[in-house]
């Protein structure tokens, strides 16, 4: 099976490309973040409501979250290609498409553009509040724009080159390990009350998985920042500067590549739950964000998304050689 991992990635990158989420189908992802409810449900009521007792209490969640979201595709896939090696491609080329989100993310950043340009604001800002997780109401048309291309930048890393990076390591199961531990993370990983204690190791252990994958989008954009002709330069000086200008040890790279190659400035105070984060910027205000900036992020994304593929494929020939 593991013969079939690179044309089943590319395939199934190729796909998503050309057709985006299948939507008419349940989402894996869904189905992940109904095993994360489920878990902590349980597990709340097995440990004690303390900081120790949460923390193992999420130790645990991640432990069978990861496993049955990677096991459970692994011996499916291990299964059909025993039986027919064309049903196991056919099925891990589908996953493999299901787990990317090239053009996803390309159609929900541009429901933003639409909106924006025809002057509908209460629209733009339901558009942009379905990719983001900020408030949303009190942004104006240029913060609406802000947002959707802080969203591309970085999503880059996390819903692209992450994801085809372990999808070439270790296949359809690879991915779906990845995506478990990404979900978790976006499900528990806050420092709010409810989830400061209980999501400490899902919220860590996602800081690792990434640590690799977004200084390796961070270089590719700035590549394709060269290629597809933005202001590459710009966007290498501002990646080196401004790197570590966040919170998370990997957001603000692909955030900081697109700031420099746009010519813009990103990030910045943001509100979250009608409370206000105070946040430094990433880039130089060379000139004002405006509706355009919304496809140039595109461009620069799914260019950052084919120089993936071919640094996948790379990697993937290593880790054979390694193993052969």
């Amino acid at each position: 099976m593991f013969d079939y991992i690179l044309p089943a990635v590319a395939l199934g990158f190729l796909l998503d490309l050309i057709f985006g989420d299948p939507v008419w189908l349940y989402h894996p992802v869904r189905i992940i973040g109904k095993l994360i409810t489920l878990f902590e449900k349980l597990l709340r009521r097995l440990f004690p409501d303390t900081r120790a007792g949460q923390r193992t209490a999420g130790v645990f969640l991640v432990l069978f979250v990861t496993g049955i979201s990677t096991a459970v595709p692994a011996l499916v896939l291990h299964w059909l290609y025993q039986v027919q090696v064309w049903a196991g491609f056919a099925v891990e080329t589908f996953w493999c498409y299901q787990l990317l989100a090239v053009k996803a993310l390309r159609v929900e950043s541009m429901r933003v553009y639409s909106a924006v340009k025809e002057g509908d604001l209460p629209k733009a800002r339901y558009a942009v509040s379905m990719i983001v997780g900020r408030d949303t109401d009190c942004l104006d048309a240029q913060g609406v724009t802000k947002a959707a291309v802080e969203t591309v930048a970085e999503n880059s890393s996390d819903g692209v080159v992450a994801p085809l990076l372990f999808l070439m390591i270790g296949g359809a199961a690879g991915g779906f390990f990845y995506k478990s531990i990404n979900t978790m993370d976006s499900m528990v990983g806050y420092k709010n009350d409810k989830y400061r204690y209980f999501g400490t190791f899902a919220a860590k252990l996602d800081d690792v998985v990434n640590f690799f994958p977004a200084r390796i989008a961070g270089g590719l954009m700035i590549l394709a920042g060269y290629l597809w002709g933005f202001d590459g330069k710009n966007a290498a000086r501002i990646y080196r500067r401004d790197k570590k200008n966040h919170e998370s040890p990997n957001s603000a790279h692909t955030e900081a590549v697109m700031a420099g190659a746009l010519d813009i400035q990103l990030a910045g105070d943001a509100w979250y739950f009608g409370e206000l984060h105070r946040k430094p910027t990433l880039g130089d205000p060379i000139r004002p964000v405006e509706p355009e900036d919304i496809p140039r992020s595109n461009r620069l994304m799914v260019g950052t998304a084919f120089l993936a593929l071919v640094a996948g494929a790379v990697l993937r020939a290593i880790v054979v050689l390694c193993v052969s």
